[in-house]
């Protein structure tokens, strides 16, 4: 028996106005009440804020008068949303991710600058040190591990901390700055382990108990609630978001009989959020989370009738080649170690996991010498002053494609061009 075609989400122009109509009303709204909390901080001079501490760092520099200043600075999210940078002392102890009570003078900032992130004085009242669930959990996966730098490489898998300096370069010279910051892949490869510990143990309680219920869906709703339970408590990285918006509207879609693999579905997703979360439009990670799925969404439609096989071995290559402009231009370098995060993007749908159930067992450091062969590959890496047209050029070409195939395989072969240069500069540089 044939199956049933899926319909796609927008069948008109006058959907696609409806979407923008709700787009822009939301967005107005969203807007107003972020103006209102705007209001509420710059009405004085000075305003109290609880914050939580996202990063705390020393910085030293010489002032007019010839004089070494050394002081901390502090990056800072308020209970409200909203995150700014201040100063400290230098003697102030290491309170990162603990929540603080300021006062703050913010009162001059503009309200673009309250929403991108601004820079304000403050004066520290108070300090919460009390041990968050969040900074047990560190707390045992910094036991597991001898090694300092591979202790931070876990923090970073699971609870989305920053990495330091160092190793932020070297993973960005091995081209897998990716697979450390947590993003929709990581929330993929977690969907389907929960989705295959999850679903036979259920489906043998409901055909013994509630045959009458929908395994699909109930599965679907247990998934979700953990993710949402998980992204909650890392505080909504942006790229984690993306995934799990789409994910809830992929299913809403699928149970519907409309299109998932389809931009149009990820044209909600990107609108819905930027709608309710302004703040999204000056995310880096939510625009490059966004990227990556257009260009495996691209290629899904244009070569649906091809293989299995084939999209599993080519598709890889295809979003790394698509996505190297954009790692050029905000990362700066390139090494010829770059192209083989292919195959570890690959690899570390089994490392992932594994970890986890390894750190869970209490043997978490039983990987800890992989990581190490890794990070002591020191890849001789090459600055690349790539100018911004060249991505502009990109994202022109992208454009085009939705509407015309031959101009995909234009990207392709400009994207290439550019690998290849890469490959040749890193190679007799």
């Amino acid at each position: 028996m044939a199956s049933l075609e899926r319909v796609n989400l927008l069948g008109s122009r006058k959907d696609y106005l409806y979407l923008l109509v709700l787009f822009i009303l939301l967005l107005t709204a969203s807007l107003s009440y972020e103006y209102y909390k705007y209001k509420q901080l710059t009405k004085f001079d000075s305003q109290l804020v609880d914050a939580t501490i996202l990063k705390q760092y020393t910085k030293t520099k010489v002032t007019k008068k010839g004089k070494t200043k050394t002081y901390q600075v502090l990056k800072l999210k308020s209970f409200d949303g909203f995150v700014f940078y201040s100063i400290a002392s230098k003697n102030l102890p290491n309170y990162k991710d603990k929540n603080i009570l300021l006062e703050v003078w913010a009162g001059k900032i503009t309200f673009l600058e309250y929403l991108k992130g601004f820079f304000a004085f403050s004066k520290i009242l108070k300090i919460d040190t009390t041990s968050s669930m969040q900074e047990n959990i560190a707390a045992a996966i910094a036991k597991a591990h001898a090694e300092s730098d591979i202790n931070a490489i876990y923090q970073a898998l699971y609870l989305a901390k920053s990495l330091p300096y160092h190793l932020q370069q070297i993973f960005s010279n091995l081209g897998i700055s990716h697979l450390i910051a947590i993003s929709g892949f990581h929330l993929g490869v977690l969907s389907a382990l929960l989705y295959f510990f999850i679903k036979y143990p259920y489906r043998v309680l409901q055909n013994r108990y509630f045959p009458y219920r929908s395994a699909q869906r109930d599965t679907f709703f247990i998934i979700a609630f953990i993710l949402l339970a998980y992204m909650l408590f890392l505080d909504i990285p942006p790229s984690l978001l993306r995934a799990f918006t789409m994910l809830c509207i992929g299913f809403i879609l699928y149970e519907r009989g409309i299109k998932i693999i389809s931009l149009q579905t990820l044209l909600l997703t990107c609108l819905s959020l930027i709608a309710l979360f302004p703040r999204l439009l000056f995310s880096i990670g939510f625009f490059l989370s966004l990227s990556g799925v257009f260009y495996l969404f691209l290629s899904l439609i244009y070569f649906k009738q091809k293989s299995k096989l084939w999209q599993f071995l080519l598709l890889p290559f295809w979003v790394y080649l698509m996505m190297l402009p954009y790692s050029l231009v905000i990362f700066g370098n390139f090494s010829l170690y770059h192209p083989l995060s292919i195959l570890w993007t690959s690899l570390f749908t089994l490392f992932y996991p594994l970890s986890i159930f390894l750190h869970l067992i209490g043997s978490g450091d039983l990987l800890d010498s992989l990581l190490i062969s890794l990070l002591q590959l020191n890849p001789h890496a090459v600055k690349i002053a790539v100018p911004d047209i060249v991505l502009y050029g990109e994202i022109f070409l992208s454009i085009l494609a939705i509407f015309k195939k031959e101009v995909l395989y234009l990207l392709f072969f400009y994207c290439l061009c550019l690998f290849i240069y890469l490959i040749y500069y890193a190679t007799f540089s």
